[in-house]
């Protein structure tokens, strides 16, 4: 392998600064406020990159007592892609600090 102490210093900082940088994105990451719509805008979700749900938000005409079942549906999907949309972007702005480095455990 070779390189000696120096290059093992340089490993050791640039490594550190990955994992500062992967700290502070972190963080910024679980601020964001990402705005999910489902059924054509029937639903709006606003969730925190925590995966924190801070509100669902229902248009008046999708509210039909007769129909509980589609509403249901409305959510859980607005839900599921507030969820998959928190979990993509974290991927893909770590992916960029770590250069596709995979760190299990991390996020």
């Amino acid at each position: 392998m070779g390189g000696g102490p120096q290059n093992m210093q340089s490993m050791i900082k640039q490594a550190q600064k990955m994992q500062e940088d992967m700290e502070k994105l972190q963080g910024e990451l679980d601020e964001r406020v990402h705005d999910i719509t489902a059924g054509g805008g029937a639903v709006n979700v606003k969730i925190k990159g925590t995966r924190e749900i801070l509100s669902i938000e229902l248009k008046e005409d999708v509210v039909d007592p007769e129909d509980i079942e589609t509403l249901q549906d409305l959510i859980v999907a607005a839900v599921n892609e507030a969820i998959k949309t928190v979990d993509s972007v974290n991927s893909e702005a770590m992916n960029k600090v770590t250069n596709g480095i995979n760190m299990p455990g991390l996020f």
